[in-house]
């Protein structure tokens, strides 16, 4: 266990996390050059595509330094965005030591501090290297200043490097080797291993990275998971190589992969504990909670016909994520679907993307929701997240919504733009503090429904992408809300409906008028799209009708005949108005969604 090193690599997004691991994996010839390319962790095209990180992986790194002492070094990359805050949270704790990484030509940044916190929060050694320094625009005396100002490390400690030239590189694994401890932990005790993360292979089940804490895992052990209670038999253990490395077990301090036949992701579940069956540990490693979605969207098929083709789609990406949830639902005008569970907007913005990527899917969500909760008069509390379950006005007592802290870290520069926008978003309690000089921690209580809208996207523009945002759900507190339907020529539109705050209802209505207007196309008939509250119109627009020139053939003569053909005409348009159908295309449920161009 003295020559084992686990380690994990943060930074601010771009920063070149995903180039640091490729020096890294290079350098240890765990490929061919021939086999290699960039962002070799990153296996999804989409992780490619975005510069994101969306799952954990891990590799181990064989390293040998100058007094010839042999080493394991073994690093667990993670993802860094919010709504994966308790992925990454697992993952840093099966960690004793992290790189944190930051740009020469940007400084330090929001992210960077909110990482620094998390790797504070669980102990772990700091080693600071500063990126990209062979770029013409790095400015490292700077940077240094900035390491030693806001994150408050020694910045002679700051090692130099460069994820593209391979600079620094011996530097910073030295560095590890001598600043990160070796792993606690007893062979000798009962198993207890940590879960990071799973992902499922389909020839194998569910694979789990895993840390182990104490004792030892072997293949041929049964194991059990202690949140669900389940057991298995261990098929294979080992360690990632890039590849699966098979081994005959894996002892304390090391990180490694279970197989045990395991069929979906979701009996695995992150923070879990695994142990043996016959000599369990007494009670499980702390920090283990259940993942539970925030943000709900119905989506449904494009074609009636693709709804068994969506259905399988889903269960095939349930394998892989095991934090969606969804259940049947149904529309009147989009037919059969899924009301689906998530973390996040960012995790839905995935799904979406992965199932009309990867599974071949054409899709149409309806607008993020979240759970509210009704108190009636008989003294029933219902809690609903699909405004098409919204109970009769007449037997609601009171409502409430759920409500979040969230913390948004900026330069000082933004400070009056974002209270403002805060307060748009019906904020309240607000608190700040400086952490650093120049820079401000503003602390917000919100409704979480004025946040999955398009907060985080006005947020970024506000404070030209240098704001950081962090929340947690608080509690439920009381609020007005109404359910605005939206109609088309008279008829509800189910899936168009929203829950929202009385006073946001005008605005919220006027602006998805306009948007359908744009988009539904025109009739021979004027078609009026309204937003209503129960009974009362509060918002309208109307799509102007076709007009045909019934009176071309007409050539002078008297008025009275041209007037003839125009009654004639407007008494069809009337008829027609009255059975005709309105077809409302796939684009207007899309156009609803996204947020205004300001």
């Amino acid at each position: 266990m003295e020559q084992i090193r686990n380690f994990s690599i943060i930074a601010h997004i771009d920063h070149g996390k995903s180039t640091l691991a490729d020096r890294f994996i290079q350098r240890a010839k765990l490929v061919e050059d021939r086999d290699f390319h960039n962002q070799m962790l990153d296996t999804m095209d989409i992780e490619r595509e975005r510069g994101i990180t969306i799952k954990s992986q891990t590799v181990c790194l064989p390293y040998t330094n100058k007094t010839g002492e042999e080493f394991i070094l073994n690093l667990i990359d993670t993802p860094g965005h919010v709504d994966f805050s308790y992925e990454v949270s697992r993952a840093l704790a099966s960690c004793e030591g992290v790189l944190l990484l930051v740009d020469a030509t940007q400084g330090v940044q929001a992210q960077t501090l909110a990482n620094l916190y998390a790797a504070l929060e669980h102990n772990l050694a700091i080693i600071p290297v500063i990126n990209k320094i062979d770029s013409p625009s790095a400015d490292v005396e700077h940077t240094k200043e900035e390491i030693e100002t806001e994150l408050g490390l020694d910045a002679d400690e700051a090692i130099l490097a460069s994820g593209k030239t391979g600079a620094g590189m011996e530097e910073i694994l030295e560095a590890i080797t001598r600043h990160i401890p070796p792993p606690s932990g007893d062979s000798t005790k009962p198993l207890a291993a940590l879960v990071f993360d799973a992902k499922y292979d389909p020839f194998r089940g569910a694979i789990i990275s895993c840390r182990i804490v104490d004792g030892t895992l072997r293949t041929g052990d049964t194991i059990r998971l202690m949140s669900l209670g389940t057991t298995h038999r261990v098929e294979e253990v080992g360690v990632f190589r890039i590849a699966r490395e098979k081994r005959k077990e894996i002892h304390a301090g090391e990180v490694g992969y279970v197989i045990a036949g395991i069929k979906t992701v979701s009996d695995t579940r992150i923070g879990d504990t695994i142990t043996l069956e016959d000599n369990p540990v007494a009670t499980p490693l702390p920090g283990f909670r259940e993942v539970k979605p925030v943000v709900f969207s119905s989506v449904y098929p494009m074609e009636a016909e693709d709804f068994d083709s969506l259905s399988d789609a889903l269960e095939r990406y349930k394998l892989n994520d095991a934090s969606l949830i969804y259940q049947k639902d149904s529309s009147q005008v989009l037919g059969q679907g899924f009301r689906c569970g998530f973390l996040g907007l960012l995790h839905l913005e995935i799904f979406q993307e992965r199932l009309e990527r990867e599974f071949a899917q054409s899709i149409i969500m309806t607008a993020p929701s979240v759970e509210y909760r009704f108190l009636l008069k008989n003294g029933e509390t219902l809690t609903i997240d699909n405004p098409q379950n919204y109970p009769d006005p007449i037997a609601i007592e009171g409502a409430t919504e759920p409500y979040i802290k969230a913390t948004i870290l900026m330069p000082d520069r933004y400070m009056g733009a974002v209270m403002k926008l805060c307060l748009d978003k019906r904020g309240e309690n607000s608190h700040f503090s400086y952490p650093v000089p120049g820079r401000i921690e503003l602390v917000f209580e919100l409704p979480l429904a004025e946040v999955v809208f398009d907060f985080y996207d006005k947020l970024k523009s506000v404070t030209q992408g240098y704001g950081s945002f962090d929340y947690e759900l608080i509690d439920y507190r009381k609020s007005d809300l109404v359910k605005l339907d939206i109609l088309v020529n008279g008829d509800k539109v189910d899936a168009l409906a929203i829950v929202v705050h009385k006073d946001r209802a005008h605005s919220r209505a006027a602006s998805v008028c306009e948007k359908l207007r744009k988009e539904i196309p025109r009739h021979l008939f004027k078609i009026a799209i309204q937003g209503a509250i129960g009974g009362k119109i509060i918002a309208r627009s109307t799509v102007a009708p076709f007009r045909k020139d019934v009176t071309a053939k007409c050539y002078g003569g008297d008025i009275t005949r041209k007037r003839k053909l125009l009654e004639k005409q407007a008494k069809g348009k009337k008829k027609m108005r009255s059975v005709g159908q309105v077809m409302i295309p796939q684009s207007a449920f899309v156009a609803v969604l996204k947020t205004d161009e300001e």
